[in-house]
Protein backbone atom coordinates (compact mmCIF):
# COMPACT_ATOMS: atom_id res chain seq x y z
CA UNK A 1 0.00 0.00 0.00
CA UNK A 2 1.28 3.89 -1.07
CA UNK A 3 1.69 5.66 2.06
CA UNK A 4 -0.39 8.74 2.26
CA UNK A 5 2.74 11.48 1.33
CA UNK A 6 3.24 9.75 -2.28
CA UNK A 7 -0.50 9.56 -2.70
CA UNK A 8 -0.89 13.37 -1.86
CA UNK A 9 2.26 14.12 -3.99
CA UNK A 10 0.48 13.01 -6.87
CA UNK A 11 -2.97 14.21 -6.64
CA UNK A 12 -1.29 17.85 -5.72
CA UNK A 13 1.77 18.23 -8.27
CA UNK A 14 -1.00 17.98 -11.06
CA UNK A 15 -3.49 20.20 -9.04
CA UNK A 16 -0.92 23.23 -8.36
CA UNK A 17 0.85 22.68 -11.75
CA UNK A 18 -2.46 23.60 -13.52
CA UNK A 19 -3.52 26.45 -10.72
CA UNK A 20 -2.86 29.93 -10.58
CA UNK A 21 -1.58 31.68 -7.33
CA UNK A 22 -4.34 33.09 -4.78
CA UNK A 23 -3.80 36.43 -2.96
CA UNK A 24 -3.81 35.48 0.91
CA UNK A 25 -6.41 38.90 1.54
CA UNK A 26 -8.81 37.13 -1.12
CA UNK A 27 -9.72 34.46 1.83
CA UNK A 28 -12.39 34.94 5.05
CA UNK A 29 -9.46 33.93 7.14
CA UNK A 30 -7.46 36.88 6.26
CA UNK A 31 -9.70 39.60 9.18
CA UNK A 32 -8.15 36.53 11.46
CA UNK A 33 -5.18 36.59 10.28
CA UNK A 34 -4.77 40.18 10.09
CA UNK A 35 -4.96 40.32 14.04
CA UNK A 36 -1.78 38.14 14.32
CA UNK A 37 0.91 39.59 12.09
CA UNK A 38 1.81 42.29 14.26
CA UNK A 39 2.41 39.76 16.91
CA UNK A 40 4.39 37.46 14.48
CA UNK A 41 7.04 39.02 12.21
CA UNK A 42 9.13 35.77 12.10
CA UNK A 43 6.07 32.62 10.82
CA UNK A 44 5.41 29.76 9.02
CA UNK A 45 2.80 28.39 6.56
CA UNK A 46 2.46 24.53 6.53
CA UNK A 47 1.49 23.01 3.44
CA UNK A 48 -0.32 25.76 1.51
CA UNK A 49 -0.71 24.84 -2.26
CA UNK A 50 -1.60 27.81 -4.38
CA UNK A 51 -4.06 29.10 -1.65
CA UNK A 52 -1.32 30.22 1.15
CA UNK A 53 -3.34 32.15 3.76
CA UNK A 54 -0.18 34.32 5.31
CA UNK A 55 1.39 37.17 3.12
CA UNK A 56 3.36 35.63 0.93
CA UNK A 57 6.23 38.16 1.15
CA UNK A 58 8.68 37.12 4.04
CA UNK A 59 6.62 34.40 5.25
CA UNK A 60 8.93 30.65 5.48
CA UNK A 61 6.73 28.21 3.64
CA UNK A 62 6.89 24.66 3.47
CA UNK A 63 4.99 22.43 0.75
CA UNK A 64 5.53 18.70 -0.79
CA UNK A 65 4.85 20.10 -4.15
CA UNK A 66 7.86 21.41 -6.04
CA UNK A 67 4.79 23.59 -8.42
CA UNK A 68 3.92 25.09 -5.18
CA UNK A 69 7.30 26.08 -4.21
CA UNK A 70 8.18 27.22 -7.40
CA UNK A 71 5.52 30.05 -7.24
CA UNK A 72 5.65 31.25 -3.72
CA UNK A 73 9.63 31.65 -4.29
CA UNK A 74 8.87 33.95 -7.45
CA UNK A 75 6.40 35.75 -5.68
CA UNK A 76 8.77 36.46 -2.68
CA UNK A 77 7.75 33.84 -0.69
CA UNK A 78 11.08 31.96 1.42
CA UNK A 79 9.48 28.28 0.34
CA UNK A 80 11.51 25.23 0.51
CA UNK A 81 10.49 21.40 0.06
CA UNK A 82 9.44 19.29 2.96
CA UNK A 83 7.20 17.42 5.12
CA UNK A 84 5.24 18.50 8.04
CA UNK A 85 6.41 15.52 10.26
CA UNK A 86 10.19 17.51 9.68
CA UNK A 87 10.21 20.90 9.86
CA UNK A 88 13.78 22.09 8.73
CA UNK A 89 14.03 25.05 11.34
CA UNK A 90 15.45 25.16 14.54
CA UNK A 91 13.73 25.25 17.98
CA UNK A 92 11.70 28.16 18.81
CA UNK A 93 11.98 29.66 15.49
CA UNK A 94 8.41 31.05 14.67
CA UNK A 95 5.72 33.48 16.72
CA UNK A 96 2.97 31.96 14.03
CA UNK A 97 2.82 28.81 12.82
CA UNK A 98 -0.21 28.26 10.10
CA UNK A 99 -1.63 24.56 8.45
CA UNK A 100 -5.02 24.87 6.55
CA UNK A 101 -6.01 21.96 5.62
CA UNK A 102 -2.85 20.03 5.96
CA UNK A 103 -2.99 17.92 8.98
CA UNK A 104 -5.53 15.59 8.08
CA UNK A 105 -3.54 14.26 5.31
CA UNK A 106 -0.70 12.40 7.45
CA UNK A 107 -0.65 9.49 9.22
CA UNK A 108 1.37 10.14 12.38
CA UNK A 109 -0.85 13.62 13.82
CA UNK A 110 1.51 12.88 16.88
CA UNK A 111 4.94 14.11 15.26
CA UNK A 112 3.30 16.76 13.62
CA UNK A 113 1.77 19.00 16.40
CA UNK A 114 5.11 17.56 18.02
CA UNK A 115 7.26 19.28 15.35
CA UNK A 116 4.78 22.19 15.40
CA UNK A 117 5.45 22.91 18.84
CA UNK A 118 9.13 22.47 18.26
CA UNK A 119 9.17 25.39 16.06
CA UNK A 120 6.72 27.62 17.90
CA UNK A 121 8.50 30.11 20.28
CA UNK A 122 6.83 30.08 23.91
CA UNK A 123 3.67 32.17 23.77
CA UNK A 124 3.50 31.55 19.94
CA UNK A 125 0.32 30.75 17.97
CA UNK A 126 -0.70 27.90 15.64
CA UNK A 127 -3.63 28.49 13.31
CA UNK A 128 -5.00 25.39 11.86
CA UNK A 129 -8.26 23.82 10.00
CA UNK A 130 -9.36 19.87 10.09
CA UNK A 131 -12.51 17.92 9.35
CA UNK A 132 -14.35 16.82 12.63
CA UNK A 133 -16.35 13.35 13.19
CA UNK A 134 -15.77 10.27 11.48
CA UNK A 135 -19.16 9.65 10.51
CA UNK A 136 -19.40 12.19 8.07
CA UNK A 137 -16.58 10.78 5.73
CA UNK A 138 -17.17 10.78 2.25
CA UNK A 139 -15.47 9.97 -0.84
CA UNK A 140 -14.48 13.35 -1.29
CA UNK A 141 -12.04 12.84 2.10
CA UNK A 142 -10.29 9.69 0.52
CA UNK A 143 -10.20 11.11 -3.25
CA UNK A 144 -7.84 14.32 -1.79
CA UNK A 145 -6.00 12.56 0.40
CA UNK A 146 -7.17 12.74 3.48
CA UNK A 147 -6.27 10.32 6.73
CA UNK A 148 -8.61 10.75 9.01
CA UNK A 149 -11.36 13.52 10.22
CA UNK A 150 -11.14 14.13 14.50
CA UNK A 151 -13.44 13.81 17.24
CA UNK A 152 -13.29 17.15 18.72
CA UNK A 153 -12.45 15.40 22.48
CA UNK A 154 -9.61 13.56 21.13
CA UNK A 155 -8.70 17.12 19.04
CA UNK A 156 -8.44 18.67 22.49
CA UNK A 157 -6.49 16.14 24.18
CA UNK A 158 -4.11 15.87 21.58
CA UNK A 159 -3.11 19.85 21.39
CA UNK A 160 -2.97 19.45 24.80
CA UNK A 161 -0.39 16.83 24.87
CA UNK A 162 1.71 19.04 22.73
CA UNK A 163 1.59 22.03 25.16
CA UNK A 164 -1.08 23.79 22.87
CA UNK A 165 -4.03 25.64 24.30
CA UNK A 166 -7.19 26.52 21.97
CA UNK A 167 -8.06 29.92 22.75
CA UNK A 168 -10.99 29.87 20.48
CA UNK A 169 -12.20 28.21 16.90
CA UNK A 170 -15.22 28.56 14.26
CA UNK A 171 -16.38 26.60 12.09
CA UNK A 172 -15.14 26.56 8.20
CA UNK A 173 -14.84 24.51 4.95
CA UNK A 174 -17.20 24.32 2.14
CA UNK A 175 -17.35 20.71 1.12
CA UNK A 176 -20.34 19.86 -0.63
CA UNK A 177 -22.93 17.75 1.15
CA UNK A 178 -25.35 16.79 -1.54
CA UNK A 179 -23.90 13.12 -2.32
CA UNK A 180 -24.84 13.01 -6.04
CA UNK A 181 -23.57 16.41 -6.25
CA UNK A 182 -20.06 15.43 -4.53
CA UNK A 183 -20.35 11.89 -6.76
CA UNK A 184 -20.56 13.85 -9.57
CA UNK A 185 -17.56 16.28 -8.93
CA UNK A 186 -15.13 13.33 -8.05
CA UNK A 187 -16.19 11.64 -11.66
CA UNK A 188 -15.20 15.11 -13.32
CA UNK A 189 -11.63 14.68 -10.93
CA UNK A 190 -11.12 11.08 -11.88
CA UNK A 191 -12.11 10.76 -15.92
CA UNK A 192 -11.73 14.30 -17.04
CA UNK A 193 -9.57 16.09 -14.80
CA UNK A 194 -8.28 18.93 -16.54
CA UNK A 195 -12.08 20.20 -17.47
CA UNK A 196 -12.98 19.93 -13.97
CA UNK A 197 -9.93 21.96 -12.49
CA UNK A 198 -10.44 24.34 -15.37
CA UNK A 199 -14.35 25.01 -14.38
CA UNK A 200 -13.11 24.88 -10.52
CA UNK A 201 -10.24 27.45 -11.00
CA UNK A 202 -11.91 30.12 -12.94
CA UNK A 203 -15.96 29.60 -12.04
CA UNK A 204 -16.38 27.51 -8.59
CA UNK A 205 -13.53 29.00 -6.91
CA UNK A 206 -14.45 32.49 -7.54
CA UNK A 207 -18.05 32.25 -7.12
CA UNK A 208 -16.59 30.45 -3.64
CA UNK A 209 -14.69 33.38 -2.84
CA UNK A 210 -17.19 35.38 -3.61
CA UNK A 211 -19.75 34.39 -1.11
CA UNK A 212 -17.49 33.22 1.61
CA UNK A 213 -19.14 33.63 5.08
CA UNK A 214 -17.31 35.91 7.34
CA UNK A 215 -15.83 33.27 10.22
CA UNK A 216 -17.69 33.53 13.83
CA UNK A 217 -14.94 32.85 16.30
CA UNK A 218 -16.28 31.69 19.71
CA UNK A 219 -13.67 30.89 22.73
CA UNK A 220 -13.08 27.67 23.33
CA UNK A 221 -14.11 25.23 21.11
CA UNK A 222 -17.48 25.75 19.25
CA UNK A 223 -20.72 23.50 19.68
CA UNK A 224 -19.66 21.12 16.85
CA UNK A 225 -22.46 18.33 16.13
CA UNK A 226 -22.69 18.60 12.41
CA UNK A 227 -19.74 20.65 11.84
CA UNK A 228 -17.73 18.93 8.85
CA UNK A 229 -14.65 21.37 9.35
CA UNK A 230 -13.36 23.47 12.25
CA UNK A 231 -10.58 26.51 12.36
CA UNK A 232 -8.64 26.54 15.55
CA UNK A 233 -6.40 29.26 17.61
CA UNK A 234 -3.89 27.81 19.70
CA UNK A 235 -1.15 29.74 21.72
CA UNK A 236 1.67 27.14 22.86
CA UNK A 237 2.20 27.73 26.99
CA UNK A 238 5.31 28.77 28.06
CA UNK A 239 7.68 25.65 29.86
CA UNK A 240 6.72 23.82 26.90
CA UNK A 241 10.36 24.56 25.04
CA UNK A 242 10.71 20.90 24.56
CA UNK A 243 8.04 19.22 23.13
CA UNK A 244 7.09 14.96 23.74
CA UNK A 245 10.53 13.49 22.59
CA UNK A 246 8.31 10.44 21.76
CA UNK A 247 6.49 11.96 18.65
CA UNK A 248 10.35 12.39 16.93
CA UNK A 249 11.05 8.61 17.31
CA UNK A 250 13.46 9.08 20.26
Amino acid sequence: MRDSTSVNRDFYDVLWSETHLERPDRFNTWPLISEYLPLATVRLEIGPGLRPRLPISGTHFVDISPPVIEKLAASGGIAQLAEITELPFGDGTFELVSAFDVVEHAENDRRIFGEVGRVLKEGGFFIFSVPLHAELWTKFDEFVGHVRRYDPADLLALLAAHGLVLERSAAYGMQPSNPRLLDFGLWWLKNRRRQAMWWYNRVLLPLGMLFQKRLKFVDGLIDAPGVDEIVLVCRKLTGRSDPDKTDKGF
